[in-house]
């Protein structure tokens, strides 16, 4: 597939825009002494500057890498279970390909990757970055659009990579596991030679067995970024990102009885697989190759210009389900369908930033310009397939050659085409114990969706603009207390037209967000608290006036909770990590039947507390233990609430050992031993009667670690 460039990307490549520094920002984990190291070209999610976390008036979580070893993370989704605000793995335990969840109730699948986004192209092609090529997870929550243009209003979630280091430090680790787990993981950074350049690299390799009866996962990484000082003032970056997923586990669903619901004829086990082992197979590679150019000019101002290129690709055999039998509520029909996929894109991000002083105020300006493009082909097929006993299952019922694709009268092939222009500024004003933070952007917006769309010619074009704001202030009071308030907005497109052939406009929010930060360096203690809500308009509904079919934009959802983080360490050995959110979400305008309603996958209540005790001496000196805990209350099983889904509580436990440090002598050396689930509670979630999923089920890893 070829990209063309339009005038607006060629303006995006050559125009400006922020700070150059390095930071060190602290993870969750305080009694870990880890220096951080993420680069001259890192920039703090919530305002691309160096303004830290503490300081910034708008609510972000922020997980070291650190933490996310000791507690077994293998993906985003399961990163994310011990953030505030946040639910996670809304698809259960079983589907791992994509990184689902939802930040404040709205569902959010657009990830960022080093402050790039992740293209994605809404069907079954996400790029989904392995935890082992992340160094740092900010999650940047309310709406983010001021910086990011076109986002979901509950926030995003931006991985930060590793970054090339002057200091050599290599490592292995291999890893065994539930499943039978085997994954082995090569990472090296260091200078090259007396030359001024430095590089990281990383490669990995895993496979296991599904949760899901007879299904695989199977993934390889190799990734690597080079810096070159060019000089004391300017940056070169050139890194890479390489993901190949031969098998990547089920993504099939099962029906409420028997999973969330009861059923005559028991409940179905934690592995029960509702496919076929003849047509279950999913694929995907993905390759991301970007550069950073960074630099200081005199005067206080300095340029940094990111770009991305992605070439991706998918191919997916498998099955849904159209409904049990009421007869024996144990005959399950379904359908076979596949899918193909292939999408290019690329992202661009300018950002040219200055200080300028007035009196004792200082200004800390950003001026920036974005663009994205993504093309995407997307072939789709479906037909009849046999039905299957889920209580006696027979996963070999379909032979491939013998479907029959054409009788359907669904087969897909049609291109879609994106392309986003933003441009924003932001003034971050200081001025004694104040801080303020103001931004503004304009971004235009542009699909285009041609060809053969589910047996018919699909024509669809989306051509918005939208002006998005925030405004926050924060004040730092004696004794590390700082309230803060603010309000954001966000814009998502909206394609179609209403029934008199009007276009729709782009669906808008907007957040207030109150609260307090508290940080005291002594205790090594950070606290945040924060009230919010957020409304969203603009929201597709039924024309009461019109047909069946007919829509209108005058559906509202409105989401408010409070939310409480509280890292701290109490003791030079104990450090706690804990969360508590409060979510009331509601459907406040709708004309088909949602009006009051709760949205599936929203927990009212969310709490975790996660403990780890470093041990300072005796012949476990050197040792970490972890013992979290997590809990998600009732979620809705569909859309009218007809039903909930309890709510659950789930064990984990971490256990590092610094072989080097403790009574082996094994310098360099390390062992950590991860349960999650540690008890093995069965739970479920549900997006309708239809479509459940299992959660994760118990699992056991161990991995030892060399490094030097």
């Amino acid at each position: 597939m070829k990209l063309c460039w339009s005038p607006k990307a060629l303006v995006a490549l050559v125009c400006a825009s922020t700070f150059s520094f390095a930071a060190e920002p602290r993870g969750d984990d305080p009694n870990t002494e880890t220096l951080v190291v993420l680069g001259t070209t890192y920039r703090h999610t919530a305002t691309k500057s160096a303004l830290e976390p503490d300081r910034t008036p708008q609510g972000i979580s922020v997980i070291s890498a650190e933490t996310l070893s000791l507690r077994g993370t293998d993906s985003v989704a399961e990163a994310l279970r011990y953030v505030p605000g946040v639910t996670t793995e809304l698809r259960g335990g079983a589907v791992s390909r994509l990184d689902l969840f939802n930040i404040r109730g709205f569902e959010t699948v657009q990830n960022y990757f080093d402050g790039l986004q992740l293209l994605y192209n809404g069907w079954n092609l996400q790029p989904q970055i392995d935890a082992a090529a992340v160094r740092q997870i900010e999650v940047f929550k309310g709406p983010t659009s001021v910086l990011y243009g076109n986002m979901p209003p509950g926030g995003l979630v931006n991985l930060i990579g590793y970054s090339p280091e002057r200091t050599p430090q290599h490592e292995v680790e291999l890893a065994t596991g539930s499943r039978n787990l085997r994954a082995g993981t090569l990472r090296s950074t260091g200078p090259i030679g007396d030359s001024p350049l430095s590089y990281t690299a990383l490669a990995k390799y895993s496979e296991r067995d599904g949760q899901a009866r007879s299904s695989e996962e199977e993934r390889q990484v190799v990734s690597s970024s080079v810096d070159w000082d060019i000089a004391p003032s300017t940056l070169l970056n050139v890194n890479l990102y390489y993901q190949n997923d031969p098998e990547a586990g089920v993504y099939n669903s099962l029906p409420a009885a028997g999973t969330a619901l009861s059923n005559p004829n028991g409940a179905l086990p934690e592995d029960a697989f509702a496919g076929d082992r003849n047509w279950d197979h999913y694929e995907r590679e993905v390759l991301l190759a970007g550069y950073k150019f960074s630099h200081e000019f005199a005067g206080a101002w300095n340029f940094l210009h990111q770009a991305r290129y992605m070439l991706a690709d998918a191919y997916q055999e498998n099955t849904y389900n159209i409904g049990l039998s009421p007869l024996d509520e144990r005959t399950l029909g379904r359908r076979a369908y596949l899918t193909d996929e292939a999408s290019r894109g690329i992202t661009v991000d300018n950002q040219l930033g200055g200080l300028v002083s007035s009196g004792e105020v200082v200004h800390q300006l950003l001026l920036g310009v974005d663009y994205l493009r993504l093309d995407s082909e997307i072939k789709y097929e479906d037909a009849s397939a046999p039905p299957i006993d889920l209580f006696a299952p027979n996963h070999a019922q379909i032979v491939p050659v013998t479907l029959d694709f054409a009788a359907s009268g669904l087969s897909s092939d049609f291109g879609i085409d994106v392309q986003q222009l933003g441009v924003y500024v932001q003034d971050q004003l200081e001025w004694d114990a104040l801080v303020v933070v103001a931004g503004l952007r304009w971004d235009d917006y542009q699909s285009d969706e041609k060809g053969r769309k589910y047996g018919a010619a699909s024509n669809t074009k989306v051509d918005q603009e939208q002006v998005s704001g925030r405004l926050g202030a924060l004040y730092q009071l004696p004794g590390g207390i700082a309230p803060f308030a603010s309000y954001a907005e966000s814009f998502e497109p909206v394609p179609g037209t209403d029934r008199n052939l009007n276009p729709f406009e782009p669906a808008t929010a907007h957040q207030w967000e109150a609260g307090v930060k508290y940080r005291d360096e002594a205790s090594l203690t950070d606290m945040t608290v924060s009230a919010f809500r957020i409304t969203k308009e603009n929201v597709v509904t039924r024309d009461p006036s019109g047909g069946p079919l007919d829509q209108i934009q005058a559906g509202e959802v409105r989401s408010q909770g409070l939310e409480l983080e509280l890292t701290a360490q109490p003791t030079p050995a104990l450090s706690l990590h804990a969360s508590a959110t409060l979510l009331d979400m509601e459907v406040t305008k709708d004309n088909n039947g949602l009006e009051g309603k709760t949205p599936v996958w929203v927990a009212e209540r969310t709490a975790s507390l996660w403990a780890n005790y470093l041990f300072l001496s005796g012949p476990m000196r050197g040792a970490n233990l972890g013992v979290g805990v997590r809990h998600v209350g009732e979620t809705q099983l569909d859309s009218l609430n007809s039903d909930t889904l309890p709510s659950h509580t789930l064990y984990d436990l971490g256990l590092g050992f610094d072989l080097g440090n403790s009574e082996f002598g094994l310098l360099g050396w390390s062992l950590e031993l991860v349960a999650t689930n540690l008890f093995d509670r069965r739970t479920v979630s549900c997006y309708d009667q239809f479509n459940c999923w299992f959660g994760a089920e118990r699992s056991l890893e161990a991995r030892l670690r060399y490094r030097h």
